[in-house]
Parts: structure tokens; sequence; C-alpha cells
């Protein structure tokens, strides 16, 4: 069997251009969408992803403000500033880079982000309208997944979707998007018992359960669709997903890559959510 790539580069490329209209209309109305990312301490991985983002930002024509503060910041220092950017109308989503140092309750400062200024989608009120089907700003990555399977014209509806992992920030919440798709979803993780007889009922099966190459081409019936959300890094350091791509491919119908599959993704969405939010605190909605 041919294996499709879905290329999430692409599709990010295009969702960007999208938005950089939506972001010009956005400023004939004398709206400009502004987005603020506070990183605490020294972490190289976080710093590369917050340097992402203001390219981002800078690409669709949005406004970015950074807050690079030192490992030591008080707990109350962030609060305080993240209290000040709620009240700052030319920021319209706040991000703060995770994790943070130990000294901090990432809960704490998660819940003092204005759930309309939450591009992240981590709070509790923005989960909780994700699980009743209200509108809220829904977290990046799982939308991410979403969106590279509907440009990809995957159906959904119907299909069994087998997703492994149950973190907040992608098993349970790409869970719930996928059943909003109605799709007939099953939820697996490591103390799922004899959990290959479950992937091999899959029509779709969505990797996040952060082992490396966990999830290898046997387990699995051919045709399925393979979404890889893992990043990892294998036994030489190089950089691989939760599926094993050599073993998957000729058996899925569509795999993607680690890197360049759902990555992309996660930025293309977190642009798309502020520039979401900055037209419904706008007073419009673009």
């Amino acid at each position: 069997m041919n294996t499709q790539i879905i290329d999430g580069k692409s599709i990010a490329s295009e969702i960007k251009e999208e938005l950089r209209t939506r972001v010009e209309n956005l400023k004939s109305q004398g709206i400009t969408p502004g987005l603020a990312v506070i990183l605490v301490g020294e972490n190289p991985a976080s710093k590369v992803y917050v340097s992402n983002k203001k390219k981002a930002c800078e690409y669709i024509g949005m406004k970015s403000f950074s807050y690079e503060l030192p490992a030591e910041t008080s707990e109350k220092e962030v609060l305080d500033l993240v209290e000040t950017l709620n009240e700052d109308t030319h920021v319209h989503g706040i991000l703060v880079q995770l994790p943070l140092p130990k000294h901090m309750d990432e809960q704490k400062v998660i819940l003092k982000i204005a759930p309309n200024k939450d591009v992240d989608g981590f709070h509790p009120q923005n989960v909780g309208a994700l699980s009743i089907g209200l509108n809220g700003l829904v977290s990046c990555t799982p939308a991410g997944v979403i969106e590279l399977l509907k440009r990809s014209n995957i159906e959904m509806q119907g299909k069994h979707c087998v997703v492994v992992g149950r973190s907040n920030i992608v098993g349970k919440p790409v869970s719930l998007l996928l059943l909003r798709e109605h799709a007939t979803v099953t939820i697996c993780h490591s103390r799922t018992r004899d959990l290959e007889s479950v992937l091999k009922q899959a029509d779709i099966v969505v990797a996040a359960v952060g082992i490396p190459k966990f999830v290898k081409g046997s387990m699995l019936k051919s045709n399925v669709v393979v979404i890889d959300v893992g990043i990892n890094r294998d036994e030489n350091g190089k950089l691989c997903g939760d599926v094993d791509f050599e073993s998957c491919t000729n058996i899925a119908s569509h795999i993607t890559p680690v890197p360049g599959g759902v990555g992309p993704m996660t930025i293309a969405m977190l642009m798309n959510n502020c520039v979401l939010a900055a037209a419904t605190q706008g007073g419009t909605s673009n």
C-alpha cells in the first residue's frame, strides 16, 4: 500500500495565510491582535518555542509581547503580571510557557488567566465549555489534530478513533473534539488491558502517550489513519514520535511524520486562537 504522508507544515502554512487575511480585516476595524508570552527560566526547548511563536505573530501581522523572566522570579510576580495583562486591551491572548520552575503552582497561574484570553485552552472554564459543547478556546495541539484530519479529507463521522494517552493537554481534549465530529472514541492508556486488540479495531489512531516508537505497524489494521502527537528522542538522540513510522508505512493509509506533522499545527492553532480571541474581545466576529 502507498501510505500518504500528511504534511503538517504545508497545512499550517495554509492556515497562516488565511489568518493574515483575517488579521488585515481586524486591523481595518481598528483591532490589532496581540499575544503576550511569559517565559520563566532558561529551559532551552521553551526558548525555541517562544521564538517560533514570535516569528509566527510577525508573519501574520499580530503584535507579540514577550516577558522573559529569571527562574528565581516569585510566583506572586508572575500572578501580578498575568493580572496586568488580563486588564491590558492591547493583549488578546496570554500564554504562560510550561513547565514553570518547581516553586510555582502551574494550576494557580493558569487559573489566573482570563478565560477569554487563555489561548492555550487550559483554563477549567474553557475545558468545561469543550466538554459540554459550548464555545470556548480549544487547546492548540488537539485542535491541530482535527484540522489536519479535516484538511486531509479524512472522514471522522462514524469512525472508530482510538486515542492512546489520557493527558489533559492532548488525550482528553482530542477525544472530546473527535466526539464533536461524531466519531466513536476509545481512550487507552498505560493500564489498558490488551491494547493491541483495541488498536486493531481503530479506523483512526491518535498516539499521545509520550513513549518513543510505542505504536508498531503490527498492532494496526490496514488502511488505518495514524496521527502521531509524540515528540521524543530515540536511542540515537534523533527526534521521533510515539509511532514507529517505518513499520506503519504501507499499513496506514495516511500518517503524520515527526517532525513536520502535528508540531507545526500547534503554533498555527495558537495563532488562530489569538485571532479568534481578538475578534471576540473587539466586539466583532471574524
